[in-house]
């Protein structure tokens, strides 16, 4: 091991003694070289000498050749030419596209600062090749030996290891007396990197061992002492000390600039970060607002709701009550009349002249009593209520709830810097002024004379929903339809007021907006129409798009996963998932298919029935079809496992059931068209029970979904809405309405038991969470 103080000249390394303090200091580096590294050694190099700044981007090796682009990058030579695309090269970390030298890259920028920190990791990882470690670089040249002794020493100023023998004869020579001649384990420890990077030159890259030594003025060129004497003789050119001290003022200049620009750069940073930290503050505020706005409204809609509907009450009661006194007196009337008549007539077609006669006073004065009695001269009026709304609520665009957006007040603070330090700061106030003047214009359009709202170009937003609604949609207007085949009017009645569930957990599930996102993909043809939605792995959905005859695949959040392929002409209608298969119908047949669309089977089923809903059975290894009334199950393998009439064969009601799904305990939910109904039954086919009641809206009922805790959701698409059954078929009231921005919904699926999946006929699917108070 080599020591220092005394030791160094008994060693013929020719060492300046160091003083005392200093030969503490280096005890200290030998017992803990680590931490006096970064005490002594200069930060700045060794961040330089480490491997990521010494390594290329883009080949991820040590800089070979490194060239510098105008962007201040540097990478390998090689790795540059192999990003040369027409005469361009696009910085892998900046994205700024360089033009390239008409040489090529080799024309761009030797980085000579990168090459001298090269020289000095590699002068720290030099060795013998065969044994690795270091050995003289001057016994060869010296005494003609085929290698060196072991190194011992390094002199900084040649940059070569140097034996101990070696070492002594160099500071013994006229030309190398003054080099500097250092340990060799301290050198590679780290601890010479500053001392050996003063003395470090940088070499010529075209007169090998040759020192760079002036500038070039006029070419702004390195040159050697031979490119001196070259074409450059006539050019003004300065030592390379004298140059930096000329130009180094101007560079830190630039540099102080850039971080003033930093310093600007990075307030602008925090300025935007707590701009929108106020702006999230500000909207969850006005959310609140919103949801607190919205439900005193609704209150106060509903209290005049009850007294309008007790006042109509009231009158329609009190005319009844005149109306049937009157019927009394007038039907009383009418009796008299007609017996004193009957008998008249009888008198005088039956009787004889002196029975006639005798009788004839009596008739005469009876008749005209009846004749002058005091007759009721016709129906009475009846005064007809008439309902007057306020102006503003007969538009479908007026808006109770709008929101107008403004600058926020500036801080003193802010107004003595005057917008200093954020870029393109008019530009943003003038964007926020034009803001602000576009939201005043538009809340002076909202009103009218009166106060009344006027109508605006838009979809109005009326937000009347549960407290729990996160996301309140456009209120659309619906206008009268009639159910297709049936001819009944289409109720627009709300459904029976949400009440507790006394079986469960005691309180209701309430719907909380997720996301929101399209089905229609680059690749489609036509706009999507989904006939089928169903769960499908972890976190994800299949839709089935029936127009453009594919299975599309969705996360939750509205990711493309891509398809799942189908046989050719297959137009999917209804789709579930199995154990690693899907099983979808199309064209009057059942496909199992694998993920990569590899067909399982297929069965054909009945043509009486245009559209066959399939479901997935609990167990996952079970698939049920709906069949012209019937529901057949298929397991896995393709083999039919049952088959039967939901009531049995003995039930005179003829089914169809166009919408299927189970429930978590294997259970059928069907959407019966022929009896207009809702039917639960058993995995034998035995009915349970059957919603026929008033909240249908006398519509035929859509899609049917099951939520782990068994609660039924229903699709009535014609009035936009989905209605909520307890697991024991009754009718709970409204889940989802035209207010959470369903507007004509097609089919649902239950993803997790919690998440209702929602398409509409747009294409577009709605997610919410079905959230219990418990949860």
């Amino acid at each position: 091991m080599f020591t220092f103080g005394a030791c160094c000249k008994e060693d013929g390394v020719e060492e300046r003694q160091p003083s005392p303090s200093t030969q503490c200091l280096l005890q200290a580096r030998i017992s803990q070289p680590s931490r006096m590294v970064s005490k002594v050694s200069s930060p700045t190099l060794l961040e330089a000498l480490s491997s990521d700044f010494l390594a290329c981007k883009i080949c991820l090796e040590q800089l070979h050749l490194p060239k510098t682009l105008p962007c201040l990058h540097t990478y390998c030579q090689g790795c540059l030419a192999q990003l040369d695309i027409g005469g361009q090269v696009r910085c892998p970390e900046c994205r700024e596209t360089v033009p390239v030298p008409p040489e090529g890259v080799a024309a761009f920028k030797t980085n000579f600062f990168v090459n001298g920190l090269l020289d000095l990791v590699k002068a720290r990882a030099s060795g013998d090749a065969h044994s690795g470690k270091p050995t003289c670089a001057l016994c060869p040249l010296v005494g003609g030996k085929s290698s060196g002794g072991p190194a011992t020493a390094r002199c900084l100023d040649c940059a070569d290891d140097l034996c101990q023998a070696c070492a002594d004869g160099h500071r013994c020579s006229r030309q190398t007396h003054k080099h500097r001649v250092v340990d060799l384990v301290g050198y590679r420890a780290g601890w010479y990197d500053e001392e050996a990077r003063e003395r470090q030159a940088s070499q010529c890259p075209q007169h090998p061992g040759e020192a760079l030594c002036f500038l070039c003025q006029p070419c702004s060129q390195l040159l050697c002492k031979d490119c001196r004497l070259g074409p450059h003789l006539d050019h003004p050119c300065l030592p390379l000390a004298e140059a930096v001290r000329s130009r180094k003022p101007g560079l830190e200049e630039l540099l102080a600039g850039v971080d003033s620009n930093l310093v600007e750069l990075e307030a602008t940073r925090v300025a935007e970060k707590e701009a929108l930290a106020q702006l999230r503050e500000q909207a969850a505020s006005v959310g609140a607002q919103v949801e607190e706005a919205a439900e005193r409204i609704l209150k106060s809609l509903l209290t005049q709701k009850q007294e309008v509907l007790g006042q109509l009450r009231a009158h329609v009661e009190a005319a009844e009550e005149a109306t049937r006194e009157r019927l009394t007196k007038i039907e009383g009337q009418e009796q008299v009349a007609k017996a004193a008549a009957a008998f008249a007539r009888r008198v005088l077609s039956l009787g004889l002249e002196a029975e006639i006669l005798s009788l004839e006073g009596a008739i005469t004065q009876r008749l005209r009593q009846l004749q002058d009695a005091p007759w009721t001269p016709g129906p009475t009026r009846c005064v007809l209520p008439k309902l007057e709304l306020y102006p503003g609520l007969q538009d479908k665009n007026c808006h109770l709830l709008r929101l107008s957006f403004e600058e926020p007040k500036q801080s003193q603070k802010d107004s003595e810097k005057g917008g200093a330090g954020t870029q393109g700061g008019d530009d943003s106030q003038s964007q926020g002024e034009e803001r602000t003047k576009t939201g005043k214009q538009a809340g002076a359009q909202s009103l009218c004379k009166d106060g009344a709202p006027t109508p605006k170009e838009g979809k109005a937003q009326n937000s009347q929903e549960d407290d729990d609604v996160q996301v309140e949609r456009g209120n659309r207007a619906n206008k009268k339809k009639k159910c297709k085949g049936r001819g009944k009017p289409i109720s627009r009645e709300p459904s029976p007021i949400l009440r507790p569930n006394l079986e469960g957990s005691g309180l209701l599930p309430r719907p909380v907006f997720s996301w929101s996102f399209p089905t229609r993909m680059p690749g489609d043809k036509r706009s999507p129409r989904i006939t089928g939605l169903c769960p499908y792995g972890p976190q994800e959905i299949l839709v089935a798009d029936e127009q453009n005859r594919v299975l599309k695949r969705f996360s939750l959040n509205g990711d493309y996963r891509g398809t799942v392929p189908v046989p050719e002409g297959c137009s999917p209608c209804s789709v579930a998932a199995l154990q690693n298969a899907v099983a979808f119908s199309a064209n009057a047949r059942l496909y199992l298919v694998s993920p990569e669309g590899e067909v399982q089977w297929r069965r054909s089923l009945s043509l009486t029935q245009s559209s066959h809903a399939v479901a997935a059975m609990p167990c996952g290894d079970r698939v049920a079809v709906s069949v012209a009334g019937h529901v057949e199950v298929y397991k896995k393998e393709g083999s039919l496992a049952t088959r039967f009439i939901p009531g049995g064969k003995a039930s005179r009601n003829q089914r169809a059931l166009v919408f299927l799904t189970t429930s978590p305990q294997g259970d059928f939910v069907g959407s019966d068209w022929q009896q207009n109904s809702v039917v639960f039954c058993d995995g034998l086919g035995q009915v349970i029970w059957e919603y026929k009641g008033p909240g249908l809206h006398g519509c035929q009922p859509g899609s049917v979904s099951v939520d782990k805790k068994g609660f039924i959701f229903l699709t009535l698409r014609e009035v936009n809405k989905v209605v909520i059954l307890d697991p024991k078929g009754s009718l709970l009231g409204d889940f989802l309405t035209a207010y959470h921005g369903l507007e004509k919904p097609r089919v649902t699926t239950m993803v997790d038991g919690k998440y209702l999946v929602v398409s509409l006929s747009n294409g577009t699917i709605h997610v919410f969470r079905v959230r219990f108070p418990d949860s």
